[in-house]
């Protein structure tokens, strides 16, 4: 809820207070005008004048806050967007076919594959897929990360 609306619903609430207090304040004077024997000079007469300032003071104070809370400046919202970096093209030119299929499929897996199972889709020895990985991590198209026994091969943007 916006600060003006919730300043307009307690000055509402504040001047609902004012008016029940009024209203209180006319039916105990009409009770103790028939009930006193001593008329004006009645103690009863002060003790409603000083409960009715003090509902009225607090009244007061609620309307007060209900003033401030209404034009006050609500807080910015803070909005917070992530770019998207754009891939760049990679520049395939120079490679040769094993190196061209190891990249269509690190692309086809999102860009990340265990060692193990792009050996076992290019059907190539430890060897001959270390030398390829090699070639390639030379040209920077691609990082090898050691997790553990395995290595993850990463396509780089």
């Amino acid at each position: 809820m916006e600060n003006k609306n919730v300043g307009f619903l307690i000055i509402g609430i504040a001047l609902v207070i004012g008016v029940i207090v009024f209203i209180f304040n006319s039916a105990l004077t009409s009770i103790v005008g028939t009930s006193c024997n001593m008329g004006p000079s009645c103690t009863m007469y002060d003790t409603i004048r000083t409960q009715t300032w003090l509902s009225l003071s607090i009244a007061g104070v609620i309307l007060v806050i209900g003033f401030f809370i209404m034009f006050i400046k609500q807080k910015e919202r803070i909005i917070i967007r992530t770019k998207k970096e754009k891939k760049k093209k990679l520049n395939l030119e120079g490679l040769d076919s094993k190196e061209k299929r190891v990249i269509d499929i690190l692309q086809s897996e999102n860009g990340t594959i265990f060692q193990a199972t792009l050996m076992e889709k290019m059907e190539i020895g430890k060897v001959g897929m270390t030398r390829l990985l090699d070639k390639l991590e030379a040209k920077q198209l691609i990082e090898r990360k050691r997790r553990g026994m395995n290595n993850v091969i990463v396509l780089k943007s």
